[in-house]
């Protein structure tokens, strides 16, 4: 089972650019890799909004945002830089936050057996348990999740 991920073309203007690439493993109940996909993402008007305003919490040094809440959902309408919610979420789990290098900002998130179950095509990172911010939001072809299955979700956010 191989995947290719697909990464925007890059500009050297000096401009910054937030890409989110998103991957999403689906293991059977033996524990054993069924699916697996990629892509990359739209990122959303309120998600810069939200980048923006954490750098100044930042620098007054009043840091209080966590981006680190990823949701599944079923609705495979087109990202929009105006989406501010998945548009069915079934599950919404804290991820494990990391610095890659690179200025990749990487969380990830485990849907355990019998959580977040369905035909799952889009994928959010938020600021909230409920709620919330949303950065980014992912569509991809559809990922049936049993009750019995595990889904991995990890999104990558390279600022460039």
């Amino acid at each position: 089972m191989s995947y290719k991920p697909v990464y925007p073309e890059s500009k050297d203007d000096g401009a910054v650019r937030l890409i989110g690439q998103w991957t999403m493993e689906l293991f059977g109940p033996d524990g054993k890799l069924k699916e697996k996909r990629a892509g990359t993402n739209v990122v959303c008007t309120n998600g810069k909004e939200f980048l923006a305003s954490f750098l100044y919490s930042a620098a007054v040094a009043a840091s209080t945002f966590t981006m680190k809440y990823v949701a599944i959902g079923t609705d495979a309408t087109a990202e929009a830089a105006a989406n501010t919610a998945l548009g069915t979420e079934v599950s919404r789990h804290t991820g494990t936050v990391s610095y890659v290098s690179n200025q990749i900002y990487k969380v990830t998130a485990t849907f355990a057996t019998g959580s977040g179950t369905g035909a799952i095509t889009e994928y959010g990172l938020f600021s909230s348990s409920t709620g919330g911010t949303m950065l980014n939001r992912d569509t991809e072809s559809v990922i049936n999740k049993g009750a019995n299955d595990t889904l991995t979700v990890t999104m990558n956010l390279t600022i460039s």
